[in-house]
């Protein structure tokens, strides 16, 4: 197969077996890879009895069709499974360094089933797999368990994917890491990961990704990266990281700030990518083959919150962690991502918890006796690492957090109020101020996710010709957005099946070509486009096999309470109606 490896490895955690299985070539042409492929397997194993924390519930990890080859930043893979936070189709993008390493150990992907009795990890090479044990890493963070375990094997070559206490712990929205802090972040994967006693995947891997034309392929990939070279937001993105772009959110009204309620909050610029260069930056990280580097290295060595040289704030975090907090204070808020990537979480929807938390104090819905004596009065520095460390560790409080904005709603009895859709928290982008935003959340098969269309970059004046996807020039306008959502979805869902990553944007007759070199097959730009539409019906399927329907596509209510203040002052999508239009399509 032409661009596989063409093997899977299946791995029974209850009875200690692996196996080798060839890939489904059928389904890798028409699902191409990652989360495409891994729905594809994942339709056929779960049904709405499937319990997300259950042994039945298979962790599936897949790579892309061109993830480890020279696309620039082609590091891609994906986590899939019944996700335990949502209860729907369950999908963590992570890039790094560990997908690349199964492609050169020649697998395309692994399922892994059952649950094992004691604490394991999987160790693969390109001889094989094997099943190792696990107890004298089991507690410890995600920083430690890399660095342990790598030293164990030898170190590099060795890249290690592993989750942290809050997946051991079974926090519904624990993420999976590798290369430090690079993360498989959303709906829950290590809680499933967890709930297998599985800490760790390690793997060394040394071989090449099969390609059909190899030098055709480089061709293409190095003419895909002069333009990614030449391209001003990406430069951008070089330069000051994914925070790069919040004053242009901020001057937008797109930042949210306390909890989706406040829309001029200037604390947020200190946030910023650029204060993030100017005080606690000390290099730059990326992920594997990537020119871009978008990462920032921090280090924080004075004051309450001391941080060491590690990875610092993305954009989702220093909005989800200080803004939405009403904190403005980057060090701390540095701390708390360096607290969530040790303990192994998602910080957007720790985020999302602990400010649906503040904000339900604050209205005098719950008080300290519910919190633990925590003061959660907006802006409150001392009382988000205390709550971190108590929802990764699921006490008191912080167990009723570990569930969830969904489920704290019901626990709370406020049925409709926190800010999420089918129980997953929103990426940090008001759809007040950019409705295509609005569309994107309600319709993305994981729930509230940005990824599945990053429609902000087209809101910010990028679009895809070749794939009908037009910038209409005003965010807040609505005429035209429901069929250019449809039409970004389905190439979305193509480029995250293909294991490329969505910062760093190859020109699209550069990425055909680039398959179209790895494959063999001849295909056009709208060919990948109607693969990506498949994919994308595809995981809306496995929503409905789960119980999934269509009354519970809501807007959150907060949502629909225009601002007093700011950009978007009175403004709210008229979301029902482009729903009904995007459905039209």
């Amino acid at each position: 197969m032409n661009g596989y490896a063409g093997k899977l490895l299946i791995v029974n955690l209850s009875d200690g077996t692996i196996r080798e299985e060839p890939l489904n070539a059928e389904w890798a042409r028409q699902f191409i890879g990652a989360g495409g492929l891994a729905a594809r397997y994942l339709y056929e194993m779960v049904d709405a009895n499937t319990d997300p924390l259950g042994p039945e519930n298979p962790l599936i990890w897949m790579t892309g069709l061109l993830t480890g080859t020279r696309l620039p930043s082609g590091s891609r893979s994906a986590f899939c499974a019944r996700s335990p936070l949502t209860g729907l189709w369950g999908e963590a993008n992570i890039g790094g360094f560990a997908g690349v390493a199964l492609r050169q150990a020649g697998y395309d992907g692994v399922i892994i089933q059952g649950q094992s009795p004691t604490p394991v990890y999987l160790y693969i090479t390109d001889r094989g797999a094997e099943i190792r044990d696990a107890t004298p890493y089991w507690g410890l963070d995600t920083y430690e368990t890399q660095a342990r375990l790598s030293e164990a094997l030898g170190g590099r070559p060795v890249r290690v994917a592993c989750i942290g206490p809050a997946g051991e712990n079974l926090v519904r929205y624990a993420a999976i890491f590798n290369a430090d802090a690079r993360a498989a972040g959303r709906t829950g994967m290590g809680a499933v990961m967890g709930s297998k006693r599985l800490k760790a995947i390690a793997v060394r891997g040394r071989g090449q990704v099969p390609l059909n034309e190899r030098e055709r392929f480089n061709q293409a990939a190095r003419q895909a990266l002069q333009a990614i070279q030449e391209d001003f937001a990406i430069s951008v993105l070089k330069e000051l990281g994914t925070a790069g772009g919040l004053e242009f959110f901020h001057m937008l009204g797109a930042v949210p700030a306390r909890y989706w309620t406040l829309g001029d909050y200037e604390g947020s610029l200190n946030l910023s990518g650029a204060a993030i260069a100017e005080t606690i930056q000390t290099g730059t990280t990326g992920c594997w083959g990537c020119w871009v580097q978008c990462g920032r290295e921090v280090q924080v060595t004075d004051g309450p919150f001391p941080v060491p040289r590690t990875d610092g704030p993305e954009y989702e975090t220093v909005v989800s962690l200080g803004a939405n907090l009403l904190i403005d204070d980057l060090k701390a808020v540095a701390y708390f991502d360096l607290l969530c990537d040790a303990l192994g979480m998602d910080t957007i929807s720790t985020g999302g918890a602990i400010g649906f938390a503040f904000y339900l104090y604050n209205e005098g819905i719950i008080g300290p006796d519910e919190t633990d004596g925590l003061e959660l009065t907006w802006g409150n520095i001392e009382a988000v690492a205390p709550l971190i460390r108590k929802i990764a560790a699921q006490e008191g409080f912080g167990a009723v957090l570990a569930q969830g904005s969904r489920a704290m709603e019901a626990h709370y009895n406020v049925p409709g109020l926190a800010v999420q859709v089918h129980g997953l928290e929103p990426g940090m982008y008001d759809p007040r101020a950019m409705s295509g935003m609005a569309l994107v959340f309600l319709t993305s098969p994981r729930g509230a996710c940005h990824n599945k269309s990053d429609y902000y970059m087209v809101e910010s004046g990028h679009s895809f010709p070749e794939v009908g996807v037009w910038n209409t020039g005003d965010q807040r306008r609505e005429v035209g957005k429901p069929l250019s959502v449809a039409r970004h979805q389905d190439w979305r869902s193509f480029v995250d099946s293909a294991g490329a990553c969505q910062f760093v944007n190859a020109p699209i007759p550069r990425m055909v070509e680039m398959v179209r070199a790895a494959t063999g097959w001849e295909v056009t730009a709208r060919d990948l486009a109607c693969t990506g539409e498949r994919i994308f019906t595809l995981k809306w399927l496995i929503n409905h096999k789960l119980g999934w329907r269509r009354e519970q596509q809501v807007f959150p209510r907060l949502w629909e309470q225009a601002l007093d203040e700011g950009p978007t002052e009175g403004s709210v999508p008229a979301w029902e109606a482009m729903l009904r239009a995007y459905y039209e399509h």
